[in-house]
């Protein structure tokens, strides 16, 4: 298991900032879309912001899958089809403790630093989350998504089974779309023409 950190700690990394890049694109856009009121364009705009998001993902981890294929084709790496979405999981642990102590936070009888702690957290994740702004702001029965403590450790797993299939995908050379995820063709150097030919023989 430490290898597998050590090994995919910049992929956890660069998943994670991804997160963070799309959640602020994803907010800035139902914020300035809530300004007119129109709650049908508001989950287009928060709809559009999740597949955006969950393309990149795809991209990111079938890349990963395809290296990892030419290394077990070669025998140096064992086949592991569930990597993708060990990579998500553990990219998405800030995601899940901020879940918890929401949870934590809507025990009745949990002390006051809990509930504090809680509220922070539901901010963080709400910002981690932004994509999902849109579609969080929906009301079931008259009480809104985000309101919904068991909701937080849903948001996580889009991208978790996503990063699963696309990892799986790349390590089976499986593309979405013919053509993309293509890999870069090898450049060969062309060879030298032989130059020390007996030039009386053009004569």
């Amino acid at each position: 298991m430490k290898r597998f950190f050590v090994t995919h700690s910049y992929d956890m990394v660069k998943m994670f900032l991804n997160q963070f890049a799309i959640a602020i694109f994803g907010f800035s856009l139902v914020l300035a879309v809530g300004k007119a009121e129109n709650d049908t364009l508001r989950n287009i705009i928060s709809v559009f912001a999740i597949v955006f998001y969950l393309f990149l993902l795809y991209t990111m981890t079938w890349d990963i899958g395809f290296k990892d294929r030419i290394a077990v084709t070669n025998g140096r790496q064992k086949r592991n089809p569930y990597k993708g979405a060990l990579i998500a999981l553990c990219a998405n642990i800030p995601n899940f403790i901020f879940a918890i102590f929401i949870a934590l936070a809507h025990i009745p009888s949990a002390p006051d630093f809990i509930h504090s702690i809680g509220a922070v957290c539901s901010f963080l994740a709400l910002a981690l989350e932004g994509m999902y702004t849109g579609l969080l702001a929906i009301s079931v029965g008259g009480t809104p998504l985000n309101a919904m403590w068991f909701m937080y450790f849903l948001l996580p797993l889009p991208a978790i089974l996503t990063c699963g299939i696309s990892y799986g995908m790349g390590l089976n050379d499986i593309k979405l779309i013919a053509g993309f995820n293509a890999p870069k063709p090898t450049t060969r150097t062309p060879e030298k023409k032989d130059n020390n030919h007996d030039e009386t023989s053009d004569l």
